[in-house]
């Protein structure tokens, strides 16, 4: 069975959104979990996060970046292509129960997985305050649809070209700092910046929730490839997460991991886009 791909829209230059025919998977996935793709039998297998599904349609949307070989090949297909494999939805889903205020901070790509998880708490009547935020305002997605379950929302750049200008943990700094009661913070983005909200928050004693996204393969947890030490002990990221206490993560051993096949990803990336050019030319 192959998964056909029904929409395609580009969010920015590099991230591109796809709306992909799986009513299995649409059936049973809640907020927080994800699915592991394969484009073909050469290919290899990715994680994403679901961005939003479509019970009645069957349809899971997937948002991710071009940033090596398989996602660039993803990006590349088009409307009424079909994806191989797509399977899940895999990890635990999120714990959603109704608390007083929950901020949840998306960062960059980490404002895709962040939006399902945020939107649960919303239905669940709690307080949502959101913080999303992108390098430069170009790179800047789903403003609008955080917008519409956000009792408040904070937009940050790096550069300042739109929004508060600084880092998402600077403006999460200005609402404790006013005061508020915060109940739990949810974060999802790049590494360096869960670590840093992590760090902010622990000071605070603030529960503090992460979904991590190392290296996966199976997502079963039979190859081991995900492993995390949460709390001094080796955790699964599919199958014990991605979700973890981000205040007991060891992000410097996360950090490590993630960059295990960082030449072999290049080469591979160099060796796609030397073939892509070759047959533009032919």
């Amino acid at each position: 069975m192959a998964y056909k791909i029904m929409e395609k829209e580009e969010l920015s230059s590099d991230v591109k959104l796809l709306k992909v025919k799986a009513p299995l998977v649409a059936k049973k996935a809640l907020a927080g979990q994800f699915i592991i793709l394969r484009i073909d039998e050469s290919g290899e297998r990715i994680p994403l996060t679901m961005a939003q599904t479509d019970k009645e349609q069957g349809l899971v949307t997937i948002i991710f970046q071009e940033v090596g070989k398989t996602t660039n090949q993803l990006g590349a297909l088009e409307i009424g292509d079909e994806i191989l494999d797509f399977v899940g939805p895999l990890g635990k889903p999120t714990h959603v129960e109704h608390l007083g205020t929950v901020i949840c901070v998306g960062g960059g790509i980490g404002v895709a997985p962040i939006y399902p998880i945020a939107s649960a708490f919303h239905k669940k009547g709690s307080n949502l305050i959101s913080i999303i935020g992108a390098r430069t305002k170009k790179l800047l997605i789903l403003e609008k649809e955080m917008k519409e379950i956000s009792d408040q929302l904070y937009v940050t750049t790096d550069d300042g070209s739109y929004g508060f200008h600084g880092f998402v943990t600077e403006m999460l700094q200005k609402l404790i700092d006013d005061g508020l009661t915060i109940d739990m913070v949810m974060a999802i983005g790049p590494v360096p910046m869960m670590q840093a909200v992590c760090k902010l928050t622990k000071s605070y004693n603030l529960k503090t929730m992460v979904s991590l996204n190392p290296i996966m393969i199976d997502g079963t947890g039979m190859c081991g490839g995900c492993r995390v030490s949460v709390g001094g002990k080796t955790q699964f990221a599919c199958v014990d997460g991605p979700e973890f206490d981000g205040h007991l993560v060891d992000f410097v051993e996360l950090r490590k991991r993630q960059g295990t096949f960082r030449n072999q990803e290049n080469k591979s990336t160099k060796k796609y886009d030397q073939e892509c050019r070759l047959k533009s030319k032919l």
